[in-house]
């Protein structure tokens, strides 16, 4: 069957909704959801019972990195600076250090084992060498996986990180092998300009994006979710024309923002989760029409040796050099090392190399695509067993609520109180997206002159208003009352 404009969306539409139905029994038999979303394009690819023809790597690598953008701009919502503080510079070296030593570890494995050249090899080991942001966060979430000492914020801001250095080592080799004359000392400033520009793009447009979204007025409610859609895909493709690192940026950007007050910030929240979701789903459909079962089982053999090699001794080296210099558990490195997956992320990157016409390029990405599936199913499937083996795993029960958690799940809260604003409070004709109020409370009625009003982020305070207040707990009311009025006592003082 070939795609056309008429049956795309039916085609499309049937893959979407198998795969959410075959989706929603795999854990039953323990099988990464992400797995199946690529089983059944595969199915319904040329090789398989669907017979769909789709051999385009540009439209591919198209919808990839749409796809990643949502996955990453919803990754960085949901990672809460107070969560990652503790485990920031662990996460940071494990992201930049951790790729580069798996990136030269396997590269020199290839290297030896086939005969690539030694830049073509780095090229392969580059590619497979972040973990995947997709196949990390669907699957410790999907699992409801409970982990000790920070280890879920330390594998979540890794993954969500570590993209882009994996991005720029790609390119980078991608560039010594096509231009065999260049010297690796000349791909050196490529890796700095990505990062810095990368890293201030990402700042300064989620500063920016703060400032558009809560001034901005919409007449519409729903239209906040498509202006934040639209501040994302301007930050990746502004850092990208600069020559910065897009997926640094846009990853940067969301995680500012999902630490900031923000006008429908639960709206937006939800939103994300639900795109982010189907672009997986998507992005792994796509890449399971693109690849050729047949052409990729001649490889499985030299897939698998890198594979295990990559699983048993690149990855945990490069983890355990990355966190010499750290105090941590030794049970915890090596969760860390396990937890290691490989999924969309390496496939849409071995485009890069078919695009670009190179001589290894097909056997790249079938090999790479043999990896993220080993991968996926090896280390995916045992995640729980691992932690628990490790002891690094907590019960359900205890399982603590992030503040994420709290604000999407819309827990009940257990103590309401109400509290009227005098005319001296520091609260009187501001708005309540900026007097930032403590997430563990909010106000669900304003009564001004007789009348009740609803209250969103933009609605600004005035005074002789009484506030229904309902929070966690009454200690919380400290908070609530500090952020109404004791900044212009102090301001005063």
């Amino acid at each position: 069957m070939n795609l056309t404009i008429e049956n795309i969306l039916l085609v499309g539409s049937i893959l979407l909704f198998v795969s959410i139905i075959v989706g929603k029994t795999s854990y039953k038999f323990g099988v990464p959801t992400l797995l199946l979303f690529l089983a059944i394009g595969m199915l319904a690819g040329s090789d398989g019972i669907g017979g769909i023809q789709f051999d385009n790597p540009k439209i591919a690598q198209f919808i990839g990195i749409v796809s990643l953008n949502f996955i990453l701009f919803s990754g960085g919502l949901d990672t809460h600076w107070t969560t990652v503080k503790p485990i920031l510079k662990e996460g940071i070296v494990l992201s930049t250090l951790g790729v580069l030593l798996t990136a030269l570890t396997l590269g020199t494995f290839v290297w030896y084992v086939t005969d690539f050249t030694v830049y073509e090899s780095m090229l392969l080991g580059s590619i497979v060498s972040s973990t995947d942001v997709a196949a990390v966060f669907s699957i410790l979430r999907s699992k409801s996986l409970a982990l000790k000492s920070n280890l879920r914020p330390t594998l979540e801001l890794e993954s969500g990180s570590n993209d882009p250095m994996a991005y720029v080592l790609t390119i980078a080799f991608l560039t010594l092998v096509i231009n065999q004359d260049r010297s690796l000392v000349s791909i050196i400033p490529l890796f700095f300009q990505q990062m810095i520009l990368g890293g201030i793009a990402g700042l300064t447009f989620g500063r920016l994006s703060k400032f558009i979204i809560n001034n901005i007025k919409l007449d519409f409610d729903g239209l906040y979710p498509v202006l934040v859609i639209a501040l994302m895909f301007i930050t990746f493709s502004a850092t990208d024309v600069v020559g910065g690192n897009g997926f640094l940026a846009i990853y940067i950007c969301a995680v500012y923002l999902g630490n900031q007050d923000l006008i429908h910030k639960k709206t937006i929240f939800r939103m994300y989760d639900g795109l982010a979701w189907l672009m997986q789903i998507v992005l792994f459909l796509t890449l399971g029409l693109l690849v050729f079962p047949s052409q990729v089982f001649p490889y499985m053999g030299i897939g698998l040796l890198i594979s295990v090699f990559l699983i048993v001794v690149a990855r945990p080296v490069s983890v355990f050099l990355s966190l010499m210099f750290f105090k941590m558990e030794l049970s915890r490195r090596f969760y860390i090392s396990w937890v290691g997956l490989r999924g969309a992320v390496p496939i849409v990157f071995a485009t890069y190399p078919l695009l670009a016409g190179i001589d290894k390029a097909n056997t790249i990405f079938n090999i790479v695509f043999f990896i993220s599936v080993t991968s996926v199913l090896i280390q995916g499937t045992t995640l729980s067993i691992v932690a628990k083996w490790l002891k690094v795993a907590l019960p359900e029960t205890v399982k603590p609520l992030t503040e994420i958690d709290k604000l999407v799940l819309e827990l009940p809260k257990s103590v309401s109180q109400e509290i009227e604003i005098l005319p001296g409070f520091y609260a009187v004709n501001k708005r309540i997206v900026d007097l930032n109020f403590p997430t563990s409370a909010f106000i669900v009625m304003i009564r001004r002159n007789g009348e009740y009003i609803r209250p969103g982020g933009s609605t600004e305070i005035e005074a002789k208003d009484v506030l229904m207040v309902l929070a966690d707990s009454k200690e919380d009311f400290a908070k609530v009352n500090d952020c109404l009025s004791k900044p212009l006592q102090m301001e005063k003082a």
